[in-house]
Formats: structure tokens, sequence, C-alpha cells
């Protein structure tokens, strides 16, 4: 089998499109997945995902997420997954990508056990590859 069949979907929540910019370069080359979702609106991959909870094929595999957003922060994001996360039939894995350096935002953002690793901005081609291999040894 493939291994590259084993994910998907990968959804980016981050409100700076310079960001988005970036990640679509880090992206590049990589054929990890066959979508890839760009979004300033967290709730909305929630609302998405709680809709379609009991529909595996339609989750996302990866989600990476920035923590400081105004509105709906990856705060408000970890908190409302993590209270819906029994009910979804699906492993979504959680990677959060932030330009913040306090080390108290990683521990808290870690103490989400969906939570796969904290990483600090900018996305680079690298972490893609490690978010890969992460996917594929779990």
């Amino acid at each position: 089998m493939n291994k590259h069949l084993l994910m998907k979907k990968l959804v980016i929540i981050d409100d700076d499109p310079i960001d988005h910019f970036v990640m679509k370069h880090a992206l590049r080359g990589k054929d990890y997945f066959d979508t890839t979702t760009y979004t300033i609106y967290g709730s909305l991959i929630l609302d998405y995902i709680e809709e379609n909870r009991s529909e595996p094929e339609k989750l996302p595999d990866v989600i990476i997420l920035d923590l400081n957003m105004p509105i709906f922060s990856g705060w408000d994001f970890l908190e409302r997954f993590q209270q819906m996360q029994a009910g979804i039939q699906k492993n979504i894995k959680v990677y959060v990508l932030s330009s913040s350096i306090r080390p108290s935002d990683k521990e808290n953002a870690e103490r989400y056990p969906f939570v796969r690793s904290f990483m600090s901005k900018p996305l680079e081609p690298a972490m893609i590859d490690n978010i890969a291999n992460k996917q594929y040894s779990n």
C-alpha cells in the first residue's frame, strides 16, 4: 500500500494571507495531500467537522492551526474541538503553527491530546516532511 494514500486532506487555518502564501510554497512539490484547504475561519471548519463527524472520509486528516487570530482564535478552536472530539469518527491530527515565542503557549497547546506538535512560523518544507513522517508512523 502506498503510504501516501494514508493522508488525503489538509486544512490550514491562519488569518494571514502572507502565511498562506508561505505555506503554499512549503507544500510545493509534496504529494502528501490530495487536497489542501486554506481558511481564516476556524469556526467554519469546526462546523463542517461537526456536520460530518460520522463520515470520516469527508473529514480532514491534518489541521495546521495558527493560535493568534482575531474573532475566533486558535485557542477557541482547540477548546471547541476538544469538546466535540469524542463524537468524531476520525483521528484528526492538529499541528499548531504560531509566531508566539512564549513557552507557556507551547505548553498549553501541547496539553491537548490531539495536538501532535507546536511549530514556529514560518512553515518550512522540512516541517511538512516531519508531519508526514509522524502521520505514517502513527
